[in-house]
């Protein structure tokens, strides 16, 4: 029993000695880094604009290795932690000049990639492009980690920081979502504009979230300026209604998925199962979630109408009795 003990005991030691942070954090030089970064002028503005074209460039011809440089250049990612940073530790000032500053650098990416497709001969909308229209509650994850990961990595003393924050910038992606808002505004077309827009809002209010957590929760870092327990909870009330407001939509649209995906393993699995037949057999086939339309292309023997009606009968074993079927 004392052995078990003392080895429960070891095993909490090393756990808590493995995930402290007090020992690494660096919090004037990280304080130091993040106010330097916030700032849009200068060879800021040069990177963005050419990172903004890159990426425009990346989404215009598909390519992921141009999309993923430009993520890596662009300046962003400085302001958004910056609000995140100055709410954290109630420098309000700092908070609205990252907020100034991220307002600036988003209009000027939005224009610039709005130039870059206004003027380019290519406006097909690449899978690329479309990935970024149609966010879910996964993106909120992913900009949750990637923020706490970025602040932690800024704070700490450890060489491996300068690794984290281009990660960070790649898994969050927030100078696609810019550049594919400028393409729906080039031509027009304001539902893939929004849909975009409200990824780049997602990976703005969720970095910023996750980085005031991080202060204000995980490195508990000093704040620049005393406020009473009322101004505290009207602060964290606000946050959250931002944070709520923001998640809501990106549920729907998570669900929205789920079924489209579910409804597209059903129709895969009912072709490969039940069109079946000796004497003809399947070409192709097209569906449609929204009109809840099945469009088979075969060859052989016309398929008789015992059979059609046969096949429409095994539809609803397979949860698409909804599912206009038409064989062609």
């Amino acid at each position: 029993m004392k052995l078990r003990q003392r080895l429960a005991q070891r095993f909490t030691t090393l756990f808590r000695e493995t995930i402290r942070l007090t020992d690494y954090i660096d919090t004037s030089a990280a304080e130091k880094s993040i106010r330097s970064n916030i700032y849009f002028r200068g060879p800021n503005a040069w990177i963005l604009a050419i990172a903004t074209i890159i990426a425009s460039v990346g989404l215009n011809v598909n390519s992921i290795p141009v999309i993923i440089g430009a993520m890596l250049i662009s300046p962003l990612m400085g302001p958004i932690i910056g609000m995140g940073f100055g709410v954290g530790i109630y420098d309000f000032e700092l908070f609205k000049r990252s907020a100034r500053n991220y307002i600036i650098t988003t209009t000027f990416s939005v224009a610039t990639a709005c130039l870059y497709f206004l003027i380019s001969p290519l406006d097909e909308a690449q899978s690329e492009l479309l990935a970024r229209t149609s966010p879910t509650i996964y993106d909120v994850g992913i900009a949750l980690c990637g923020g706490l990961a970025g602040i932690i990595a800024l704070s700490s003393r450890s060489q491996r920081a300068g690794n984290v924050i281009p990660g960070v910038a790649i898994a969050t992606a927030l100078m696609p979502p810019l550049c594919t808002v400028g393409y729906g505004i080039a031509l027009g077309n304001w539902v893939y504009a929004a849909g975009a827009f409200y990824l780049y809002l997602i990976n703005t209010v969720f970095i910023a979230l996750s980085t005031f957590l991080g202060v204000a929760f995980i490195l508990k870092l000093n704040k620049k300026k005393q406020v009473d327990k009322s101004k505290e909870k009207q602060v964290r009330r606000i946050i959250s209604a931002i944070a709520l407001l923001t998640i809501i939509p990106s549920i729907y649209l998570t669900f929205d998925i789920i079924k489209k995906t579910v409804y597209e393993q059903n129709i895969r699995e009912i072709v490969k199962t039940e069109f079946t037949f000796k004497h003809s057999q399947v070409l192709n086939y097209t569906s449609d979630y929204q009109s809840k339309n099945l469009r088979i292309m075969m060859v052989g023997e016309p398929i008789d109408t015992i059979g059609i009606n046969f096949l429409k009968d095994r539809m609803p074993n397979y949860h698409i009795q909804d599912t206009k079927l038409e064989i062609v």
